[in-house]
């Protein structure tokens, strides 16, 4: 009897112990880790796309109806077929949606600004706490702040007390430093490797000088991140203004947006007299668009930042 009949005899072949150990592998393998079929696959691609049209849509028919012309507004289409600048056109001209605009790209620069400098002046000097007396306990006030408020009133007294009322510096200075984005900028700093400063202050290097030569540009990352997160707060600033701003000539644009699509206001007040008036549904949908677009292309100028610099700094001890 040759070796093929005697491993036939025993129910066996030369592929079997790989074969057995091919099925152990694939039942042991949760179902979520196979294959997916090609029609779970048609499922997700419908799946994807019908939330990417009732994600886009709504954007899409804001943009479209600030460029719709008035016959296109008044016929009740689903969708704009005829399309118009005039909208744009009224409201630019008229002044406080050209004003408002302004005021809020003021607050955003400055606030912005001045909110990530004295973040990251701050994020680093908290990160001394073992040199720095008194260090903790500056720490310990500024997480306190993420749990208790001061409160409305005393912080619009405080405003007023210190004459900000009707100042772009009341919409800046009592936000100027976020708790929660100074603990996020502490925590990178501290795991920037701590061989890299020490040889600089065995240079002599000031620590201002680290700061400026050494930490900022290591943290770039974080910083635009940091920024992001004050821009997009101090352009959508609406209830401090709606507060402590009472000249509309001072108004940023959220609140114009309010009062002229939330609240209704005279149309005629936002648009260019010498122009005959467009629909008011365009007018609304133009302040949309303008109080929105702005902030969104920050974002592709930020965007090589999110996920550049995991690495930078890292250094093998």
């Amino acid at each position: 009897m040759t070796s093929t009949d005697v491993r036939e005899v025993d129910g066996t072949t030369a592929g079997a112990p790989a074969a057995r150990t091919r099925r152990r592998r694939d039942a042991a393998r949760p179902v979520w880790q196979e294959p997916p079929s090609t029609a779970l696959k048609a499922v997700k691609v419908v799946f994807i796309a019908v939330v990417c049209v009732v994600m886009l849509y709504p954007f899409v028919y804001v943009i479209g109806m600030s460029f719709a012309a008035p016959e296109s507004v008044t016929s009740g289409q689903l969708f704009p077929t005829r399309f118009s600048t005039g909208a744009y056109q009224a409201i630019l001209g008229g002044g406080i949606i050209s004003r408002a605009l302004l005021n809020s790209l003021f607050i955003t620069v400055v606030g912005t600004f001045l909110s990530t400098l004295f973040t990251a002046l701050l994020a680093y000097g908290l990160t001394r706490t073992r040199f720095a007396p008194g260090a903790r306990g500056v720490l310990l006030m500024v997480l306190l702040t993420m749990l208790f408020g001061a409160g409305l009133i005393p912080n619009y007294l405080l405003v007023k007390n210190l004459g900000l009322l009707d100042s772009y510096w009341a919409l800046i200075l009592p936000v100027l430093i976020s708790p929660f984005n100074m603990v996020v900028m502490r925590a990178f700093f501290m795991g920037l490797p701590g061989e890299l400063l020490e040889a600089a202050r065995i240079d002599g290097a000031s620590e201002l000088r680290i700061f400026a030569t050494i930490v900022l540009p290591l943290s770039k990352a974080v910083i635009a991140v940091i920024a992001l997160f004050y821009a997009v707060g101090y352009w959508n600033v609406f209830f401090n203004a709606l507060i402590y701003i009472n000249d509309t000539d001072k108004w940023p644009i959220q609140v114009v947006l309010n009062q002229f699509v939330v609240q209704n206001s005279d149309i005629a007040n936002v648009t260019n007299p010498d122009m005959p008036p467009p629909p008011a549904v365009s007018v609304q949908n133009a302040v949309i668009v303008l109080a929105t677009v702005p902030i969104l292309c920050v974002y592709p100028f930020l965007q090589k930042y999110f996920t550049k610099g995991v690495l930078t700094g890292s250094i093998k001890g």
